[in-house]
């Protein structure tokens, strides 16, 4: 029986090293560039990549200039090339095994204490943007397909790595990879949690922009502080026209659909506005709907919209964004994430029954969840790998979050957040424990090994 705790420790300076390159590359969605349609440093990244499996002795390809992949070809693949040789006929494409994750990470941000685009340790944690979401771990799959393949391991199934470079942005890469290329027959992406998840909720974006005088609006300055519908803001001000007042909060950041674990900075700006005397009436019950509908009210609680299923637990939303937009109007967007049972239709009916005077409603954001069938054989494999690995319970769950799961065929999330550990990704400081981070590449290497092996 393998050891892969061994070969793990065994390899780990080296693929510490490896990761640090990677971790350099500030791979932020940039402008589009002829090759880089998401920009030269998602591009660059997936060309490091690109090499190193060509170094490592794996075939490569791009698709699209979107996804690239690194294949490992199984014997199965391998005698159908050598038919194919000898007959001098077409044979059918050799199915494959997919792990699908990302190279490209959110911004940066301010107030770190390390610097982002490095790869940082300090008491046994690892520090860097993109060290869980998603270089680390996908890094770690790459690593540990090399590792196992230098072991003397040979898949009976082709297994194919997908590096995506727009996952953080809209996840418009996968389509374009589905364009040329089949989805593999089963995979995983390691962008989640553990143990397996078997579905993701729908997750829906709307913008509610409501009507104003010019003239009340007058008395607002434009809302200043980071606000994107990754992350509760966590910082906000505001001047007051009139008085030359400025009105500033301060929360706490945490990922969107993680809300209970910050502080929105939205609902406390709207909580004191609606007590200032210098702005009209309608605005300070605008504000006061605002801070009473969804201050700390992350399940619908405040709008009557408290919708929940067994699978999936409670409906979530974030309020994201406040704007003025030209000259009379507000702008508030909220993500909700909605169980698995639970149609965008219903949540969407049951916005417009909460809307103030002279609002109307805009879709920003359509997602709709995904149930894959948990009795699947190759959840089993998993749902084995993560309990012996861990000890652990691997019953398969759901999630509120999004992954390359809705964009991509036969794909479910596996890793690599183990239970209880929230609110990481997005935030200053990202990290992932070394311990962690070991313990995940001991994972999927067992992972590769169960999929790629003939039943």
């Amino acid at each position: 029986m393998t050891d892969y705790k061994a070969l793990t420790e065994k390899n780990w300076p080296e693929f510490l090293a490896v990761l640090q390159q990677m971790m350099q590359i500030p791979s932020v969605k940039g402008e589009p560039t002829a090759g880089a349609p998401f920009g030269k440093e998602p591009r660059r990244a997936l060309d490091l990549a690109l090499a190193l499996g060509k170094i490592w002795g794996f075939e490569t390809g791009v698709v699209n200039d979107a996804v690239g992949y690194v294949q490992w070809t199984g014997r199965d693949a391998a005698q159908n090339r050598a038919i194919e040789a000898g007959n001098q006929k077409d044979t059918p494409a050799a199915d494959y095994i997919g792990i699908v994750g990302h190279l490209d990470v959110v911004p940066a941000g301010d107030g770190w204490s390390f610097p982002p685009f490095e790869l940082t340790e300090k008491d046994e944690v690892l520090y860097g943007r993109g060290i869980l979401d998603n270089k680390g771990p996908l890094m770690s799959c790459f690593y540990g397909m090399k590792v196992l393949k230098d072991s003397g391991f040979t898949p009976d199934k082709t297994l194919r790595i997908l590096f995506g470079t727009d996952e953080e942005s809209g996840m418009s890469d996968m389509p374009m990879y589905l364009e040329q290329e089949q989805p593999p027959v089963f995979g995983f992406t390691p962008d989640c949690k553990y143990p397996v998840v078997y579905g993701e909720r729908g997750v829906v974006g709307v913008a509610i922009t409501t009507e104003f005088a010019a003239t009340e609006l007058a008395a607002l300055s434009t809302i200043v502080g980071e606000q994107n519908r990754a992350s509760v803001p966590d910082q906000l001000a505001v001047t007051l026209s009139k008085s030359g007042t400025i009105i500033q909060v301060v929360g706490r950041r945490s990922p969107s659909n993680a809300p209970e674990l910050g502080e929105n900075a939205i609902t406390l700006l709207a909580g004191k506005l609606a007590e200032c005397s210098e702005l009209s009436s309608r605005l300070r019950d605008y504000f006061s709907w605002l801070y009473e509908s969804f201050h700390e009210k992350h399940y619908g609680e405040g709008i009557d919209l408290a919708l929940a299923d067994a699978d999936s637990g409670k409906l979530i939303l974030t309020p994201v964004s406040l704007q003025k937009i030209n000259e009379g109007q507000l702008e508030l967007a909220i993500s909700f994430r909605y169980p698995v049972t639970v149609t965008e239709r219903e949540v969407l009916a049951g916005i417009k029954q909460a809307l103030p005077a002279n609002s109307r409603l805009t879709v920003t954001r359509s997602m709709p969840g995904v149930v894959k069938d948990k009795g699947r054989t190759e959840i089993s494999k998993l749902t084995a790998v993560y309990e012996a690995a861990t000890g652990a319970d691997g019953t398969p769950v759901t999630t509120t979050g999004g992954t390359y799961a809705r964009k991509m065929p036969n794909i479910i999330a596996f890793g690599p957040s183990f239970p209880g550990q929230k609110g990481i990704a997005h935030n200053k400081d990202e990290y992932m424990a070394v311990a962690d981070l070991k313990k995940n590449m001991e994972i999927y290497m067992a992972a590769i090994t169960a999929l790629t092996t003939a039943d």
